[in-house]
């Protein structure tokens, strides 16, 4: 299993323990008190599916997909990398910045920056993956 896959799916594992325990602290009867637990809805999916899920897709397609060709087999390490750190960085701005938007306290900047750091890892995972999907 190359490096960045074995990163990308421990990271996977991690935000699945991370997206249940804000799950349950969500549904405790004294989430209540807490005004930042009743705001994390948005958190929780985002937690549970782009850093779970598209995560843990993202590699396992660039371990398994065919081999892009001898020299590369999963084309290029740097978009694979790339795609890695753009993912995490804008789910850790968002983990962040949602909270503190839906407190009213701002975060908007965190936000737009979250969502264009995620739509560029998912260009890097389509620009590296794409070359990799096709016929026998």
């Amino acid at each position: 299993m190359p490096p960045l896959t074995r990163w990308l799916v421990k990271a996977a594992l991690l935000y699945l323990i991370a997206a249940l325990v804000l799950g349950v602290a969500m549904q405790l009867p004294m989430a209540g008190r807490y005004p930042v637990l009743a705001v994390l809805w948005p958190t929780y999916l985002h937690v549970l599916v782009v850093g779970w899920l598209t995560q843990l897709i993202f590699g396992v397609a660039y371990w398994l997909f065919p081999r892009y060709s001898a020299e590369r087999p999963r084309g290029s390490e740097r978009l694979g990398w790339a795609t890695f750190v753009l993912l995490n960085a804008g789910l850790l701005l968002r983990i962040v910045g949602e909270p503190w938007r839906a407190l009213g306290r701002g975060g908007h900047a965190v936000l737009l920056v979250s969502a264009v750091t995620q739509l560029l890892a998912v260009w890097c995972f389509v620009l590296n993956t794409w070359p990799r999907v096709k016929e026998r």
